[in-house]
């Protein structure tokens, strides 16, 4: 059974050139207030099977993240269709649904309410939460005084117990310390085990190749390659000159 499923997906985005700020710039300067599109994915169609780990590859602007965007209803695409299958927990962008003058805690009922759980799930989980967290007394602070690492422990404990059928990462594991790196890691591939469909994307190959079970290489908005994560990346490597 298919957990996600990608149909000849395309994404554009406008790129306006000039920008003019006034009504009167507007008026004098209309034909350099245009914009061109940017074509970020054409006609790309994958599957992704139940409880399959998939690493997502490629040069900076290859439309990786955009495309992790797209399967969690993110953004829209122009063409194709996206379909997923259980509940989507995503670390996209980091702190992104954290109120910024509310606490770790107060947080971590709101973050966990979008993701679909109940009051009484979320006071059930609240320990694990905090513990996985380590962020100790700090879970009482609010989150604008906290540090990136101290985002990504919060939001990365938060998307872990929710239970979700399907977990997207993009980039999130390149925030904090090394020891935490791991933690999380190790709960990746616990998660993994129990049935979890994930997908991450990453510029460490050595991550990928611990998680995940199959690599996508996105090169110029299509689909470079798709397989064995070993296999792939040593094609990826050589194409890059490492």
């Amino acid at each position: 059974m298919n957990a996600i499923e990608v149909k000849n997906i395309s994404k554009k985005f406008k790129v306006y050139i000039d920008k003019s700020s006034s009504l009167k710039e507007k008026i004098l300067f209309k034909k350099r207030n245009y914009h061109e599109d940017k074509i970020v994915l054409q006609h790309i169609s994958f599957n992704i099977e139940k409880g399959e780990s998939v690493g997502l590859i490629g040069v900076n602007g290859c439309g990786k993240s955009t495309m992790l965007k797209l399967i969690a209803k993110i953004i829209f695409p122009n063409e194709g269709t996206i379909a997923t299958h259980g509940r989507v927990s995503s670390l996209i962008e980091l702190g992104a649904g954290f109120h910024p003058d509310m606490t770790g805690r107060e947080n971590i009922y709101t973050n966990a309410s979008i993701f679909g759980l109940s009051h009484s799930q979320i006071e059930k989980k609240m320990d694990a939460i905090i513990n996985f967290s380590e962020l100790g007394d700090a879970i009482d602070q609010p989150v604008r005084t906290y540090s990136s690492g101290m985002y990504m422990r919060l939001a990365f404990s938060v998307a872990i117990h929710v239970d979700a059928d399907i977990l997207l990462v993009d980039e999130i594991l390149a925030v904090g310390d090394l020891a935490f790196q791991e933690k999380c890691l190790q709960r990746m591939r616990e998660i993994r085990e129990e049935g979890t469909t994930i997908v991450i994307v990453s510029h460490a190959l050595g991550q990928i190749e611990s998680i995940c079970n199959r690599t996508i290489w996105l090169k110029d908005g299509t689909i470079q390659m798709d397989g064995l994560p070993e296999d792939v990346h040593r094609k990826y490597l050589q194409a890059i000159g490492m």
